[in-house]
């Protein structure tokens, strides 16, 4: 009764704050509202994939400086790992932004599918272009606030790459970036608009090399050793293993070497996994499960057998406290409503899709508040282990849009995807400008995190003690 009762003070207050500031965070949104859809578009044209976002991040980065941030490059070892601050005294309130792009998705912004770069460029189908851009529009809006109301508190930006698969923020989180963060804001492209309390799968992934012995395959093969016999032993032993794992486990693969010529027994070849699960430590477990199928298949073959952990993450873990706050300010805003040229752009990519989930129209609604799970993964779970962290969702692609799809490249390089990306700025930055009106949020939301992580808690990334791997390719 007595956490329901503080709960209910914190959204009355908040409700009232709202109205004090959000006409003036709207005004101040839309004043910066051309330069950010530049820059968001600019990335979108860049695409550049985990670690190697040398102009992405340098343009958000300079944008920022613009504004009177200070800029600390090559953070954690990452030379496109940045953070920007402004601010003195106060909460220290932390803004994430992504920028990296995904392999093999280089898209128009037309409606129909097209192959560019014969189909091996990179496109930003997770929609981090908006990511970045969004966060970064937030931050400046908010440091607008604190200069004319004369309030005590910093703003942080943290430019973040590699999430596709590179967990850039664990590595930013293990280098202890976060240790004086009282709250942590995020966001992410979506097909609709929600402020869920969202968990997400815990993972890590490994790449599992085998080498053997070449020969001729017809003339000599009992002198020869494949390693592709090793890859395949193991994918097969694996999916033996799914009979016997958690239902909620994920296990993925794809073989990135194989061989170059039939009549060659491959001596190298290399097969990338992912293993995914709620709960950090089953993950942990299941990953040593799939080691001993690679270490048995070695055996089996008569091939060596090595293997390099590429990245791990922790579960999402939401802050109920920050969460409705969130919710209500992205209620508050309202949904996106297309032009009538942006609904028939919707309705040519609609019906492009092979069974969609929503309708279009749907763009306008919010979700109601509710806890989900997605089986997904992101490295922002290790920073919510850290510091309280709260996110929401905006419709920056046509409702029925899968992530990491064409159509995602496609409208997320449109209007549509701007203004998804306007609703996610006021939103974080109506959210952050109610923190720092309130100081006793931040206390509420600190309490319930030591509550669910409890006293015992140590953060260990599942990564290891690896280096960040910046010769990384995503897969």
């Amino acid at each position: 009764m007595y956490k329901k009762y503080n709960l209910l003070i914190l959204i009355f207050s908040s409700i009232f704050t709202l109205n004090i500031y959000s006409s003036s965070i709207e005004e101040m949104i839309l004043e910066d509202k051309d330069r950010f859809s530049d820059v968001a578009l600019k990335i979108w044209d860049h695409a550049e994939m985990g670690y190697q976002e040398i102009k992405s991040s340098n343009l958000l980065a300079t944008e920022l400086e613009k504004e009177g941030f200070k800029i600390t490059r090559n953070v954690a070892g990452i030379p496109t790992a940045f953070i920007a601050e402004y601010g003195s005294n106060g909460p220290v309130i932390g803004i994430l932004g992504e920028f990296d792009a995904l392999p093999g998705l280089a898209q128009s912004t037309s409606p129909f599918k097209e192959i560019i770069n014969n189909g091996t460029g990179a496109g930003h189908a997770c929609g981090h272009h908006l990511f970045g851009a969004a966060s970064a529009w937030a931050a400046v809006s908010i440091k607008k606030w604190l200069e004319t109301n004369g309030i005590d508190g910093r703003i942080r930006f943290y430019g973040t790459p590699a999430e596709e698969g590179g967990s850039g923020k664990v590595y930013m989180v293990r280098e202890g970036l976060f240790n004086d963060v009282d709250i942590v804001l995020h966001w992410h492209p979506d097909d609709t608009n929600s402020a869920n309390l969202r968990t997400s799968n815990s993972n890590k992934s490994a790449k599992f090399t085998f080498t053997g012995i070449s020969a001729h395959a017809a003339g000599a093969p009992e002198k020869g050793r494949s390693a592709l016999d090793g890859v395949e032993s193991m994918n097969m032993m694996v999916n033996m293993l799914r009979e016997h794992v958690p239902q909620e486990s994920r296990i993925h693969y794809v073989i990135t070497k194989g061989g170059l010529a039939p009549n060659v027994v491959p001596d190298l070849a290399e097969v990338y996994y992912y293993v995914r699960h709620p709960k950090m430590h089953m993950v942990e477990e299941l990953f040593q499960r799939v080691v001993k199928t690679a270490e048995g298949a070695a055996i089996g073959t008569d091939t060596s057998m090595t293997y390099e952990v590429m990245h791990g993450n922790y579960s999402l873990l939401p802050n109920d406290v920050i969460q409705r706050i969130m919710y209500k300010n992205l209620t508050t805003f309202g949904g996106i409503k297309y032009s009538k040229e942006e609904n028939e752009y919707a309705e040519v990519i609609y019906k492009t899709f092979l069974k969609p989930s929503l309708e279009i129209g749907s763009q306008e609604n919010i979700s109601e508040y509710k806890k989900s799970h997605s089986y997904g993964s992101t490295d922002v779970g290790d920073v919510s282990w850290v510091v309280p962290t709260a996110g929401i969702r905006t419709a920056t692609w046509v409702p029925g849009t899968a992530a990491h799809s064409w159509q995602a490249v496609a409208s997320g390089g449109t209007s549509i995807g701007i203004k998804g990306t306007e609703l996610a700025a006021k939103t974080i930055a109506a959210t952050a400008i109610e923190i720092f009106s309130d100081p006793s949020i931040v206390m509420a939301a600190k309490n319930e995190l030591n509550q669910r992580v409890g006293d015992d808690f140590i953060y260990k990334a599942l990564l290891g003690d690896r280096n960040p791997p910046l010769n990384y390719r995503t897969n």
